[in-house]
């Protein structure tokens, strides 16, 4: 026998499997039963004359493929919820990889740089201090005159 709870929780499928298999029973008819077999039971004998382990029988079977839709609908949640999160990691992977990768592209520029302004450097000391200097003078002088005007 099954619970109320189980009934309650396949009202609406119990209540439309009935009206299809015996059309005169009314919507109204049934909702007076809600979540009570055995007023269910005694409305659907009354309606059409059918005996209570048929009516228990068929209201069980309903039951019972709800529950197996619904099983089956919980597995292809876990499944999908399962590719999604497995989706998710892979990007979160492929993102951190994309990241290190342009880190070390970067971190190598810097390094090509700096060896490059060496060698600049060494090939051309006098010239490197000249500008070096030039640049620094200009902007001392331009911090020199920024900050006059303010004070």
């Amino acid at each position: 026998m099954m619970t109320r709870q189980e009934l309650e929780g396949h009202w609406n499928q119990v209540k439309g499997s009935l009206r299809e298999k015996w059309a005169d029973l009314k919507g109204d008819d049934l909702d007076a039963a809600y979540g009570d077999m055995e007023q269910l039971i005694g409305i659907v004998q009354e309606k059409t004359g059918k005996t209570r382990s048929e009516i228990e029988n068929f209201v069980e079977d309903i039951i019972a493929e709800g529950s197996a839709q619904a099983d089956s609908a919980t597995d292809k949640v876990r499944h999908y919820a399962s590719e999604v999160r497995n989706q998710a990691e892979q990007y979160t992977h492929d993102a951190s990889e994309y990241a290190k990768n342009q880190y070390a592209n970067a971190s190598h520029a810097v390094q090509d740089g700096y060896e490059n302004v060496q060698g600049v450097v060494r090939k051309n000391p006098l010239e490197s201090i000249a500008v070096t200097f030039g640049a620094g003078l200009i902007a001392g002088v331009i911090i020199g005159l920024t900050s006059s005007r303010r004070g």
